[in-house]
């Protein structure tokens, strides 16, 4: 069964007339005998992933079937691509011929999100929503450097109200990293329409789905030991980081495009929660962090690629926190289905 808040955004959009509303429908699953309801996001007639930001560029990868990799002109311009440690990606949905494009997450750092739009020359005024995976500042710390480069506009932005906390990690050394939110204020005075929801909300016509929390069901993904949050005045252990979601687009024919920022909640679990809220079964494609690098994460490197071959996969896309040995352990378990990330890249669907 089926409730719905809805709420309406103005503003222009691609394939709208200016001044049409943009809809973000958030879904309350209700629990009944025989589980939970499904959340059934429209299928779209294709679906395309650019990695936007992501920890890795390579300029000389070549393309293959429905692969396509960002070639410069010329390397003596100063407007290239560049690379840091986060991640952005767009979400672009074609239904009945009409294009739509979505941003999740925006990187770390104040310019290189503008910056590698720009060269990528994306239309960013057309963009339908903006999502962030989660709090984390290599997730959102581009959007101060976009609203700076385009100035105010009103434009739905999906966030977990658990991601307004302040965090960070300790490593085994003792040493601290900071992990500032983002700022609810700045993002207000942008013009922008907050939905903070911990449930799922439906985007862009509703072919976009964001997972909101995701469901824990593997036995060996159980979350960061070493991250925390601030609770008033004092530092809390925060293992599970539930504001973790991820955004999903059923293509006809193909089945399940999951696009995913870190996956702290776990890759697999990611992968199970999107197939348990649609229904659908096939998963076309896997694209984003699987936060499988570091001493703490490699230890369910081996389980999370097994499950992942199981799922039988068209296309992996592993990026961002994967990790080297967890993205070298794919490659040769899923040679047919997997794809080296780099900023500039697009996957088709």
């Amino acid at each position: 069964m089926e409730a719905e808040v809805t709420g309406v955004v103005r503003g222009s959009a691609a394939g709208s007339p200016r001044g049409a509303p943009r809809r973000a429908r958030t879904i309350i699953n209700e629990v009944q005998d025989e589980g939970d309801s499904l959340v059934r996001p429209r299928p779209v007639d294709r679906a395309q992933v650019t990695i936007v930001m992501d920890n890795f560029v390579d300029l000389l990868l070549a393309p293959a079937e429905d692969i396509r990799r960002y070639a410069p002109y010329d390397l003596g311009d100063r407007r290239q691509l560049v690379a840091e440690h986060g991640f952005s990606a767009l979400i672009t949905v074609e239904r009945e011929g009409q294009r739509s494009t979505a941003l999740y997450d925006a990187g770390l750092t104040p310019d290189g999100l503008a910056r590698n739009l720009d060269v990528l020359e994306v239309r960013v005024r057309d963009l339908r929503a903006i999502v962030i995976s989660h709090g984390h500042a290599d997730h959102h710390g581009g959007l101060e450097g976009l609203f700076a480069r385009y100035g105010r506009w009103r434009l739905p932005l999906v966030i977990h109200p658990e991601a307004w906390r302040e965090r960070k990690i300790v490593l085994p050394t003792g040493a601290e990293v900071r992990l500032p939110p983002p700022s609810r204020a700045d993002l207000e005075a942008e013009g922008l329409e907050l939905v903070e929801e911990r449930r799922q909300t439906l985007l862009v016509d509703d072919t976009v789905l964001v997972s909101g929390q995701v469901e824990r069901v593997t036995g060996f993904e159980r979350g960061n030991p070493i991250h925390f949050a601030r609770v008033e005045d004092r530092w809390e252990p925060d293992p599970m980081i539930v504001d973790d979601q991820n955004v999903i687009v059923n293509v006809k024919e193909r089945g399940l495009v999951i696009v995913s920022g870190c996956s702290h909640a776990g890759a697999i679990n990611v992968m199970r929660n999107a197939q348990r809220l649609t229904g659908e079964r096939r998963i076309a494609g896997f694209i984003g962090g699987c936060h499988l690098t570091g001493g703490v994460f490699e230890p369910i490197i081996q389980p999370t690629v097994e499950a992942f071959a199981l799922a039988d996969l068209d296309r992996v896309v592993p990026a961002h926190c994967s990790g080297w040995k967890a993205v070298h352990l794919l490659a040769q378990t899923m040679p047919a289905a997997f794809v080296q990330s780099s900023v500039g890249t697009t996957v088709s669907f």
